[in-house]
């Protein structure tokens, strides 16, 4: 074995210098800086530095689990991450099947144009879209509505209707991007499989509930897994910079709580905490739904 990997590194030994450079990156700012996780034990001090900072033990976790923002936080972080996920992940599939259909390829082409140039927008600008559409004063719906004597009502200053703003959005930026790995897996299908199902006389239904959904199911199940990773790992500057003072008791998670006491409150511990635990809790849910799917479907990550 050992002669056999000697061999190959002589063989290969250019391609194994041309990692080398990445290895070295990846290695600076992906793992050396997770020596910064004990700062979570530690009451850290910027001026005394993790090395002679003293060590506290579990009293930071603690103080997040006792305070008033550990139950709004994860609520919030779960409200927001379980219906992007419930919505997020039929519609790419939907959108795919549809697609899959069209016979008339210019059409195709542009509708797939349509649906995936909002993923290229960034997301502040996508935010600053989203409040001057829905701005009360001068935005595109208000316009519209007072064209039949109507008000339209200060969405943003509702912490009630601050979700559905959040992942409707999200889901008009990425729901056509999102379908290019289902579409994918639809053109890798065997024709053959469409061919013997004309032939049995099936209808267009019928292919697309016994032949693209099944075969398209693996690729799903992964996707699904890896979302459900990242559970309580909703993107922090979407949130941010939609959040104000008036709708914070539905907007306020995780990622942004977070950033207000490391970097605000300068809270460095704490943050660092409660980052940790954001953390765990992620790769637990990842392995116990990659468990579930291996189980219940074949299909899983490892």
């Amino acid at each position: 074995m050992k002669e056999k990997t000697l061999k190959n590194f002589k063989k290969y030994y250019q391609l194994y210098l041309l990692l080398v450079p990445s290895a070295i990156l990846l290695f600076c700012f992906a793992y050396l800086p997770m020596v910064g996780i004990v700062i979570a034990f530690q009451n850290y001090s910027p001026a005394l530095g993790i090395l002679h900072s003293p060590f506290v033990g579990m009293k930071n976790f603690i103080q997040y689990f006792k305070s008033y923002q550990f139950g709004v936080t994860i609520k919030n972080t779960l409200l927001l991450s379980l219906y992007s996920i419930a919505v997020g992940f039929p519609l790419p599939i939907l959108l795919a099947l549809m697609c899959n259909q069209m016979k008339t390829k210019m059409f195709k082409k542009v509708f797939q144009v349509i649906t995936y140039l909002p993923h290229f927008i960034s997301t502040m600008v996508m935010c600053g879209l989203v409040l001057i559409f829905l701005s009360p004063s001068s935005g595109l719906f208000a316009n519209l509505w007072r064209l039949f004597g109507q008000e339209f009502p200060n969405v943003m200053s509702s912490a009630a209707s601050f979700k559905h703003v959040y992942v409707w959005s999200d889901i008009w930026q990425h729901l056509g991007w999102d379908s290019i790995i289902y579409l994918a897996a639809l053109a890798g299908i065997d024709p053959t499989y469409y061919e013997a199902a004309t032939v049995d006389g099936a209808s267009t239904l019928q292919k697309i509930r016994y032949i693209d959904i099944p075969m398209i199911m693996p690729t799903a199940m992964v996707l699904l897994i890896m979302r459900a990773g990242s559970i309580l790992g909703i993107g922090f500057e979407k949130v941010f910079l939609l959040q104000n003072v008036q709708n914070i008791m539905s907007s306020e998670i995780i990622s942004t709580y977070v950033y207000k006491m490391g970097m605000q409150s300068m809270q460095y511990s704490l943050s660092t905490a409660i980052g940790l635990f954001n953390t765990v809790v992620n790769v637990i849910v990842l392995l116990l739904v990659n468990f579930m799917a291996r189980k219940l479907t074949e299909s899983s990550l490892f």
